[in-house]
């Protein structure tokens, strides 16, 4: 069976003759398979339906082409041999259009499908590039997100420890405050228990209490700390005690932190009497500035 060219195989198959000529000479002419791939990676190209025009230099014709004699000079006495080979060209071509209807369609089945064989393994190879990106994207995203989880509980880490050491340093201190009265309160009990009689003793006792004694009217107390009581969006609270030049912001922390807040869910602060919602420009003041010393109750809310 007489096999068709590749170039009829081509049109057979449905191609338009521009790209089937352009996908033969640009493989060279190497058979089916190569101009079949050639097509499936340049049907996008955008000059893939124009006529295609062969380069100049393959016209024949061309300057390259000239060559001195003429055409009988360069036959001479091969007429015969000439004659001989024609006839069998003649015989080739005969026993080439023999080629039957059945012959034909069979051979473009086939062409077919090779075809489909060859889209099916470029659709798979192009699913497979296709999920390899997937997973490398993936992949990235839970390394950046792994990377600001961490960056998070180091922050957390470093904010606790920070709490931690100033209650550590506030606990010295009352110590210390606690010492110092109690240093007071024995040396004045010594310097007034030894200068007299029992009844001396008690009249005079009463003196260090006695404004007059003291100096000018005490002044109003300063606090330090302030503690917060803070009401969850569950209805449950939690206490704990600030520093009075905290900002508010300590507490928003806190309470991410300890609170039972979904996470994600974003939340404000608010005083319930007289009712104020706390901006975020709030959040940088002290709770001193805030009027939250020495004691407040805060309720959490839903932005």
């Amino acid at each position: 069976m007489a096999d068709l060219t590749t170039l009829e195989s081509l049109l057979e198959m449905g191609f338009d003759r521009n790209r089937a000529e352009r996908a033969v000479a640009s493989t060279g002419n190497q058979g089916i398979e190569q101009a079949m791939d050639w097509l499936m990676e340049h049907e996008n190209d955008p000059d893939i339906d124009e006529p295609y025009k062969p380069p100049a230099e393959n016209i024949l014709g061309g300057p390259d082409d000239d060559q001195t004699g003429t055409p009988e000079s360069l036959l001479g006495d091969t007429t015969g041999v000439a004659s001989g080979e024609g006839s069998q060209v003649g015989d080739a071509d005969s026993s080439k259009k023999q080629m039957t209807e059945e012959e034909k369609q069979e051979q473009v089945k086939r062409l077919e499908e090779l075809m489909r064989v060859k889209q099916a393994e470029r659709r798979e190879r192009e699913r497979a590039e296709e999920l390899e990106r997937e997973k490398q994207r993936r992949k990235q995203g839970q390394e950046l997100q792994q990377i600001r989880q961490k960056i998070q509980d180091d922050d957390m880490k470093k904010l606790a420890e920070q709490r931690r050491r100033e209650k550590m340093e506030d606990k010295l201190a009352r110590q210390r405050v606690k010492e110092k009265i109690a240093r007071d309160r024995e040396e004045r009990a010594q310097k007034f228990g030894g200068s007299g009689s029992s009844s001396t003793s008690t009249s005079v006792q009463p003196s260090p209490v006695s404004p007059t004694s003291q100096g000018p009217p005490p002044t109003k107390k300063e606090y330090d700390e302030s503690r917060i009581q803070v009401r969850l969006l569950d209805g449950s609270t939690i206490t704990a005690v600030f520093k009075a030049q905290e900002p508010l912001a300590a507490v928003r922390v806190y309470v991410q932190v300890n609170g039972n807040t979904p996470e994600g869910q974003d939340f404000t602060l608010l005083s319930p009497y007289p009712r104020h919602v706390y901006t975020e420009l709030d959040m940088e003041k002290p709770l001193k500035e805030l009027g939250l010393v020495p004691s407040a109750v805060l309720v959490v809310t839903k932005k």
